[in-house]
This record gives C-alpha cells, sequence and structure tokens, in this order.
C-alpha cells in the first residue's frame, strides 16, 4: 500500500491531466471505490470474561471479577490488522454521503489472565492457570456521511462490526502435577462508530485516515471444560471486548474522481479577521530485534510496532487591531514504541508520555497574542495555522498569554524542529538537554514577551512547571516554582554565500520538585532506603536545574541547508519535563528534490549524541527509572543516533515520508542494542 503511493504521486500531474473535467471548489467524490487498509499496533482492545460458573457454582470469574462475577481485564492488546474494503458514495454539494464494508485480517492477542480466588488454587503459583483469546477476522458494514472541501474529505461513520475469537484455557492439575485445558471457538456481533479524513491524490487514487471504535458486545455462553483440583467442575462463562483502531487506508477510485484545480502560484493573503486551519499526522514504526540480555520496566523493548495519530484545529480570531485569541483542541491516540519508553532521544516527535489507546481531546492551546508596533517598516503577515493574515510592524513588540508550547517561540530551526514533516527523534528536533517545562503532552501556561527587529529578536518566558517528574498536573505555585526561559536570535546573510541563516543562544532556569542525584544513591548505598527510586519520591524539594543552548541553521543555496545544535543541563538534579539528557549534539543537512524534478520533496540527514552527567549515570546504574529509560542498571556509553528521511509530496497539503533511525546504546547502555528503527508518515494540512 505504501509503496503504491510513492508510485503514483510521480504520475499525479500527468494523471491530473488526463482525469476528468475539475469542479471548482472541491473534489466531487460520487461512486464506488475499492482499497486497501493496514496498521500495525494502532488497535487496541479492553476485553472482559464472566459471569462464570464452576461445576455449576457461580464464582468471581477470572483474576479481578467485580460483585457481578465479571472480569474486567483493563488491559491493552495491539494488534497487526490489514485488509480490504468497499463502498460507493453519493454526493450534494459539498455534503457526502455513502455506504461501505471492510474485512480486514487480524492479530489481536488478548493477553493471559491468571485465575482468582474461589478456584482452588490458593495456594498454588496463579500464573500457572490461564485464559487468553485471540482474534483473526473483523469484518464491518458502514454509513458514511462527510464534507468536502478542496482535495479532502472529512466523514463520520456507524454500523455493524463482527469478529471471531478462540478462547484458550490452560489449569493446572494437582493430582497429576500436569495440566489440564480447552480450547473454544466463539463469535460477536456488535456496533462500530468512527471518523476519518480522505486525501485525493490524482483522479484515480486518495489516502485517508480511518478511525472506528468497536463494541463488539459479548459472546454466547461456552464452557472450558473441567477444571480439576478441590473445587474443580465444568466451567462455562462468555467474553466481551471492545476495540480501538486507526488504519492508513488507500482508495481506488474507478470511475475517476473530479478534481478542483489546484494553484501553482500561492496568492497574498487577505486581511482577515479570523482563521482557521488542521493538520493530521499518523506515524507508524517498527523496531527490530536486538541484542537485550536484560530488562527493566522503561527499557525498549525488541521486535514490535506501534503508530500515533494526532489531528488539530488551529481556530484564531482577532479580536481588534493588533489583539488576536487563538485555540487549538487537538485529538491524539496511540503510543510509542514501548509505550514512550527506552530510549533517551526518542524515536517519534508525535509520540506524547500521554498516550492513550483511545482518541483523547486536550486543549493544547488557548492563548491571547497582544502585538505592540513600533512604527517604520511593515511585512505581510500569512494566513496560517496560529497567524491571521494582515501586516504588522518589523519592529514590535510581542506579548502572549495562556497556554502554549515552549517550541513555539523557542529554539526554532528551518530544517530541523517539526516532526510533524521533518527529523522524529528527539535529539534532533529540538536541544535534547533543554528541559523546557511542559505537561505530558508538551504544553505549559505562562507568560512569554519578544522584541523583534529585522536582524535580531529577543524573547523570554515565564511558565509552570509540573509539580514533580513527568507529570501531568502543572504546579500553581508560580512565584517559588517556576521555568525562566530566554533566547536572543541573530540573523544575517553570508556575503560569499548570498543565503540567510540565524543564530540562537537560549538560557534556562527551572525551579521544581526535584531530587538530587548524588543524595539519593548516597542514602541508597548507606542502607537507609531499600530502592534508589524510593529514595528519590522521598527527597524531593524545590531545587533548581539551569542549562543553556546553542541553536545553529544556514543555508548553503536554494536547496540545500545545514543545521547545529548543542545544548547542556547541570545534571545535578531530576529533569522535570523532557527527557534524560544532560548533554546533547546534533546536526545535519536538508535538501530539497528540485534535482531530480521534484522540488517539493526533501531529504533530511542528521546525527546525534546524548549523555549524561556522572551522578546521573551513578543514578541509573542503581537502578533508578527516569521521564523515559531505565534498564534497573547500567553499564554507561554516550547514546548515539542516526536519522535520515524521506518527505514525499503527494499533493500540496499531503507529504508521505519514510523514516529510518540507527541508534547504538539506547538508554546509555552498551548492554543493549544497537536498534534500528523503520517508520512511515502521513501528513496533511489545509
Amino acid at each position: 500500500m505504501i509503496a503504491a503511493a510513492g508510485l503514483i504521486a510521480d504520475g499525479a500531474h500527468a494523471a491530473d491531466l488526463a482525469g476528468p473535467s475539475p469542479v471548482p471548489g472541491f473534489v466531487d467524490w460520487s461512486g464506488g471505490y475499492l482499497g486497501l487498509q493496514g496498521s500495525a499496533g494502532a488497535s487496541f482492545a479492553n476485553y472482559e470474561f464472566g459471569p462464570s460458573t464452576v461445576g455449576g457454582r457461580r464464582v468471581g470469574a477470572f483474576e479481578t471479577g467485580d460483585a457481578t462475577g465479571r472480569n474486567n481485564l483493563n488491559r491493552d492488546a495491539t494488534s497487526a490488522v490489514g485488509g480490504a474494503f468497499g463502498g460507493w458514495n453519493w454526493q450534494s454539494g459539498a455534503f457526502v454521503y455513502g455506504i461501505e464494508a471492510d474485512l480486514v485480517g487480524a492479530n489481536l492477542k488478548r493477553p493471559a489472565s491468571s485465575t482468582a480466588p474461589g478456584f482452588g488454587y490458593e495456594a498454588l503459583d496463579p500464573a500457572f492457570a490461564l485464559i487468553r483469546e485471540k482474534t483473526d477476522v473483523i469484518g464491518t458494514g458502514r454509513a458514511r456521511f462527510g464534507y468536502a472541501f478542496d482535495r479532502n474529505l472529512v466523514y463520520a461513520s456507524f454500523g455493524l462490526a463482527g469478529s471471531n475469537g478462540r478462547v484458550l484455557a490452560t489449569y493446572p492439575d494437582p493430582a497429576t502435577g500436569g495440566v489440564a485445558g480447552a480450547r473454544r471457538n466463539v463469535s460477536y456481533l456488535g456496533f462500530t462508530l468512527g471518523a476519518g479524513v480522505q486525501f485525493a491524490i490524482t483522479p484515480d487514487f486518495s489516502l485517508g485516515l480511518d478511525y472506528r471504535y468497536v463494541d463488539f458486545g459479548q459472546s454466547g455462553r461456552f464452557d472450558l471444560g473441567v477444571l480439576p483440583g478441590v473445587n474443580g467442575g465444568p466451567v462455562t462463562t462468555r467474553s466481551a471486548f471492545v476495540s480501538n483502531e486507526m488504519m492508513l487506508r488507500l482508495y481506488w477510485h474507478p470511475e475517476g474522481l473530479k478534481l478542483p484545480p489546484e494553484s501553482e502560484d500561492e496568492a497574498p493573503s487577505e486581511p482577515s479577521r479570523f482563521s482557521l486551519h488542521g493538520q493530521t499526522t499518523f506515524i507508524n514504526q517498527g523496531v527490530t530485534g536486538f541484542r537485550s540480555p536484560y530488562r527493566g520496566d522503561q527499557s525498549l523493548v525488541p521486535q514490535q510496532a506501534q503508530a500515533t495519530t494526532t489531528a488539530t484545529a488551529f481556530i484564531g480570531f482577532k479580536l481588534w487591531e493588533g489583539t488576536e485569541l487563538y485555540y487549538n483542541p487537538e485529538f491524539s491516540q496511540g503510543f510509542g514504541l514501548s509505550r514512550t519508553l527506552g530510549v533517551a532521544g526518542f524515536v517519534n516527535g508525535e509520540a506524547q508520555k500521554a498516550g492513550a489507546p483511545f482518541p483523547k481531546l486536550r486543549s493544547n492551546r488557548y492563548f491571547i497574542k497582544q502585538t505592540f508596533g513600533l512604527g517604520g517598516e511593515t511585512e505581510q503577515v500569512p494566513d496560517g495555522p496560529n497567524s491571521i493574515a494582515g501586516t504588522r510592524d518589523v519592529e514590535r513588540i510581542t506579548v502572549i498569554a495562556g497556554k502554549f508550547a515552549m517550541g513555539d517561540y523557542f529554539d526554532g530551526n528551518a530544517y530541523a524542529h517539526d516532526p510533524r514533516l521533518d527529523f522524529m527523534n528527539w535529539g534532533l528536533w529540538g536541544s535534547a538537554a533543554w528541559d523546557f517545562p511542559a505537561n505530558l503532552p508538551g504544553y505549559t501556561q505562562g507568560l512569554m514577551v519578544e522584541y523583534n527587529r529585522a536582524e535580531f529578536a529577543v524573547r523570554a518566558a515565564y511558565t509552570q512547571v509540573p509539580k514533580q517528574p513527568s507529570s501531568d498536573v502543572l504546579d500553581p505555585r508560580v512565584l517559588d516554582r517556576q521555568g525562566l526561559t530566554a533566547e536572543f536570535e541573530e540573523r544575517h546573510t553570508l556575503p560569499w554565500l548570498e543565503q540567510p541563516g540565524k543564530v540562537r543562544l537560549g538560557l534556562f532556569s527551572n525551579v521544581g520538585n526535584t531530587a538530587n542525584y548524588r543524595q539519593v544513591v548516597g542514602l541508597t548505598q548507606a542502607g537507609l532506603f531499600v530502592d534508589v527510586n524510593d529514595a528519590a519520591a522521598a527527597t524531593r524539594a524545590p531545587r533548581r536545574k539551569t542549562g543553556f543552548y546553542v541553536n545553529l541553521e544556514q543555508a548553503v543555496t536554494s536547496d540545500l541547508g545545514v543545521f547545529a545544535r548543542a545544548s547542556a543541563g547541570d545534571g545535578r538534579n531530576e529533569n522535570l519535563s523532557f527527557t534524560d539528557i544532560d548533554r546533547s549534539y546534533s546536526g545535519g543537512i536538508s535538501l530539497k528534490g528540485t534535482a531530480w524534478g521534484r522540488p517539493a520533496d526533501t531529504v533530511g540527514i542528521g546525527t546525534s549524541m546524548n549523555e549524561l552527567s556522572p551522578s546521573h549515570r551513578a543514578f541509573f546504574a542503581a537502578g533508578g527509572f527516569g521521564l523515559l529509560i531505565g534498564d534497573g542498571q547500567l553499564n554507561y556509553s554516550p547514546e548515539r543516533a542516526v536519522e535520515a528521511y524521506y518527505a514525499m509530496s503527494l499533493t500540496k497539503s499531503v507529504t508521505m515520508s519514510f523514516d529510518y533511525q540507527h541508534v547504538e546504546n539506547p538508554a546509555y547502555n552498551r548492554d543493549r542494542g544497537p536498534a534500528d528503527f523503520f517508520g512511515t508518515r502521513l501528513h496533511a494540512e489545509f
């Protein structure tokens, strides 16, 4: 499916000429379509067993049965799924409605459950009695209702869903010392609700992201054989589960789509009082097998795949001249590899520490922006995400108050700053040793002030910090616990290149509720604490962390740019927000595809090296857990990464990227890795 997307991109312009006559305003989606869909690690299920009986006696089901005898395991089961679909659309103006059916193969394995008290195995190893289930096929029949604009379609869906299941029970047999068990096939029929987006890239093909929530309902009652032992007898039960699935889709339109014309030249934006934009990004990433002689609670796990999805609306209002109000609601779903753990310079910039198996809505940004023009030369402000078309003075003071991301205004870089379009590794898209204040999704609340001139800018921010390391709750005590960041940005044009460049110098000083590495290791070694993590939790107090970053971007030609960063923190106290890095160095190149006839494409190659302070190393060697890493022990070596990506422009608003990363010594551990990561990324914006 991904390879097909690459092939059709090269022929997009020719196909536009050969296809049906374009229609003004938006695509005509009428007619039939067929397609392929797939996802690795983007399907999550929660399942339950019960009520159950053993020998005719009602029991507390399996593991943690409630008062009804039902057992909600409350666990996620991930899966690789893929299959085919087909449907038919009708269209009236911009409104689209249709029907669709799909069938996918799955490898949805629900994790094993041990039996609960009441089965007569209290004196035995409870992990020896297991119940598990697997699903191979899922099918749906749905109605879709959508709205078309430009080359895009957004839609909602609902309908019926069904699947199979194979339940396997394994019981210990105290009489023989062996095992007994049973296997049963079950079936489910339930309902599904969902939503999606679709992007026309040629008259014959479109790409899409499709999310559906599926409640498969409850199976009929079935028996699981005879339970041996003191309380034994015939076991009967039933099962149920729900699933959240995100699919990347390739559509084929046999009759062809009628596409609106795509202008080659961007017209200047007319002044406006309102701005509405959106984006969605889907990243599917996997890691191969690697050397892993032992594993801690926060270690990277070999041979796995996971996916993340975000969808954001950028809404802006100009209240009056110079004053603007912005709001950014965002849906996010999915997890990074190993639940976004195991690599300090993590490999997916869209993976949040606040991941969820279902689409989670957050108000990520809400802020007011006040601009004070100081006269002189003016410049055009384009219409864009969190930008309202108009004009402004080049020399100005800007004040931002509310909720925002520190990366919106600090540590910017034209070639390595947006994991939705360029480098995805945390050590490449940002100054990794800058522990910028943020909650788990990466946002904070506070005040930012900037003074701008043509030659330079100076900006500073006073913001909230988390209540404790890796907390999703921001500390309201901003008088004694806060984040302070200041940045000087110099702009220049090198005379021998006649190309622009920028240098940024940033300083940060955060006060938060943290532990001191040297102190907690000493307390543990002295025997006052058995676990170094208990020592850290018990000794956290308001402590300061300071550091700096230097950030360079330089255009070499109109197509080729280079970048470099260096950053460092003091490394004495715990990091609060970002990741477990005390020193970081990175750099690379970014090249547009003009030389091979694709000027909108980009190739990027970058490398990074991350390091820990001596006291930070001792903390992990003693079994400490940080924000992202913790193998239980540490054979230290700097963490090194190389990343290469190709971002292929399918249309002006849709980009497909292919990404490869190689990480040496993940989590600074010479005993682990090296690890190789492969990813695909679909990004669309309007």
